[in-house]
């Protein structure tokens, strides 16, 4: 998983499936991070198998939109196994050259990687006292890594860092002006039948974040 660090902190963000039904900022937190695990590395069969078990304490009756989305994504890790998930990664988000998906905000906003979009985005994770692992080989402006600060945002100790009005001002800048573009280059790949609940849920979800902060 993407990882970001806090000055003088080396205590790495786990990411664990929580219950997608509730709204508080631990359910979240767990959502960012597991659209941060989707998008940085295919879900290895233990994680699926974590995902699959939720249909268990799913209210099938539940009608909400992003229930109905979670679902769908319980169906596809139920029924594909991790080499379907890796196979799918590889072939649509790792390229030598440019991939049939491309997950850096850079590239949405400004046309073409490591642009403008990106120095914005370090200014404030330096801002926030962040910085990327070392081992980290993604640039700051990927969706997975873009995810982890938001749940740092919602779960870190730090209140004066990890506040909601940060969370407004970083999704509102960072992620919400191109999210949506994303999801729908996944969707227009028909091939992709494994991501496609993903980034319905990524879209529904963020939907969701951002008329959330709109009340504010």
């Amino acid at each position: 998983m993407t990882e970001l660090e806090k000055e003088n902190d080396t205590e790495s963000l786990s990411t664990e499936v929580g219950d997608i039904g509730l709204p508080e900022d631990l359910a979240r937190s767990d959502l960012y991070g597991l659209i941060a695990r989707f998008f940085h590395l295919p879900p290895d069969q233990e994680l699926l198998d974590q995902i699959a078990a939720t249909a268990e304490q799913q209210d099938t009756a539940d009608e909400a939109p992003l229930a109905q989305f979670w679902m769908d994504v319980v169906e596809v890790a139920k029924n594909n196994p991790a080499k379907a998930w890796h196979d799918e990664f590889d072939l649509n988000f790792i390229s030598v050259g440019r991939p049939n998906v491309v997950l850096n905000a850079s590239f949405y906003l400004a046309g073409h990687l490591n642009e403008r979009p990106l120095v914005n985005i370090r200014k404030a994770l330096e801002e926030f006292g962040l910085e990327s692992a070392q081992e980290v080989t993604e640039t700051e402006d990927h969706i997975s890594a873009l995810c982890e600060v938001m749940r740092y945002l919602i779960a870190g100790d730090d209140v004066e860092i990890s506040n909601l009005t940060n969370q407004r001002v970083f999704f509102n800048e960072h992620i919400r002006p191109w999210y949506d573009e994303l999801c729908y280059a996944i969707e227009g790949i028909p091939e992709m039948h494994l991501y496609h609940p993903v980034a319905a849920l990524t879209r529904e979800f963020l939907a969701i974040e951002g008329q959330s902060f709109d009340m504010i």
